[in-house]
């Protein structure tokens, strides 16, 4: 019984430095994990693009399992988003916030001189980028960008009314940039959201908006609104049919239609500032893991988003290429703060 018992220890520690190692390659793929709930910020209202894509997260992350902590979305739109941005500025150190980031994050200290830059914030992930459109309500009739640009031209500078999101931002940008294109005047109307937006001109309170398609996707399949081009230098490759007789693939640009106005928004992440490297990369991996389900890619058809996925240095390189974009389009545009 003694000889057993010295053979068994012997075999122990001679498989104990393999179970240290062992234990070693089974530890958790990340060293931190958020050990409370996470908070998605979206400085936007509820029902627009950030809103619908941040909730279609949140439930992918649920349904798979992605984080053991749970996800709250708070909407944080107020200021034409500026109250979400700061929020995430002032919560220094705090890892278990997550704010969604689009053009707002250009568009805002441009126009208003925020106090802020996105340098300010820790870049996690972009996700994808969104297409814009020129959207009528249906039952005025218009086949073609061309028919209602010439409408637009007939009638007084101002007769018209182009919806959008918010003051001096994405829409308005894009709206200005139509109306030098195309030689019209719009009078603009900032909502608070595209949903909203949508809903204006479904009830005919506007004659137009430039909204994304996951804004207007509803109302379009009902009907009540007309998708007139794509604010893109070719056409969304979505062929599966939204409408009876459409796809996203069936609408022009407006390039097409002799209207060269280009411009597809960041879908993106970032932590507040003094979070660490770590942490990003924990919820980068976690997005990671978003982009490549079934349901994320069903989300980017229907949504018509165009999937791209970028991390670490690709992405900050986006950034900066895209905030001078922004910088000439808005100083072009005269929305920029003097």
């Amino acid at each position: 019984m003694k000889h057993a018992t010295r053979s068994t220890s012997k075999t122990f520690w001679r498989l104990a430095p393999l179970a240290l190692m062992l234990g070693a390659t089974c530890a958790p793929a990340h060293a931190w994990e958020p050990t409370r709930p996470v908070e998605i910020i979206v400085p936007a209202g509820a029902g627009g693009a950030s809103d619908q894509m941040a909730r279609t997260i949140q439930s992918i992350i649920l349904k798979h399992k992605f984080m053991d902590q749970s996800i709250l979305v708070l909407n944080k739109g107020g200021a034409s988003g500026a109250e979400g941005i700061m929020d995430t500025k002032a919560s220094a150190g705090n890892p278990n916030k997550l704010m969604v980031a689009f053009s707002a994050i250009y568009t805002l200290p441009i126009a208003v001189k925020l106090p802020f830059n996105w340098r300010d914030l820790n870049p996690v992930a972009m996700i994808a980028k969104d297409e814009f459109l020129l959207w009528t309500n249906a039952e005025a009739n218009y086949k073609t960008a061309k028919d209602y640009l010439d409408a637009v031209k007939a009638k007084p500078a101002g007769t018209f009314k182009m919806g959008g999101t918010g003051a001096k931002r994405e829409d308005q940008i894009i709206t200005v940039a139509l109306e030098k294109a195309a030689g019209v005047k719009f009078t603009y109307v900032p909502y608070k959201s595209g949903g909203e937006a949508a809903t204006q001109l479904v009830g005919k309170h506007t004659d137009s908006n430039v909204n994304n398609p996951s804004e207007n996707i509803a109302q379009w399949r009902a009907g009540q609104l007309d998708a007139l081009c794509v604010f893109s230098d070719e056409r969304m490759p979505y062929t599966d049919k939204v409408t009876k007789t459409q796809s996203w693939s069936d609408i022009p640009t407006c390039k097409e239609a002799g209207y060269d106005v280009q411009y597809q928004m960041l879908r993106g992440f970032f932590l507040p500032p003094k979070t660490t490297a770590e942490q990003a990369k924990y919820y980068a991996d976690v997005l990671k893991k978003v982009s490549e389900t079934p349901e994320w890619k069903a989300y980017l058809n229907k949504q018509a988003l165009n999937g791209q996925y970028l991390t670490g240095d690709d992405y900050v390189k986006f950034l900066e290429k895209d905030e001078k974009y922004h910088q000439t389009l808005m100083q072009e545009a005269g929305l920029a703060a003097k």
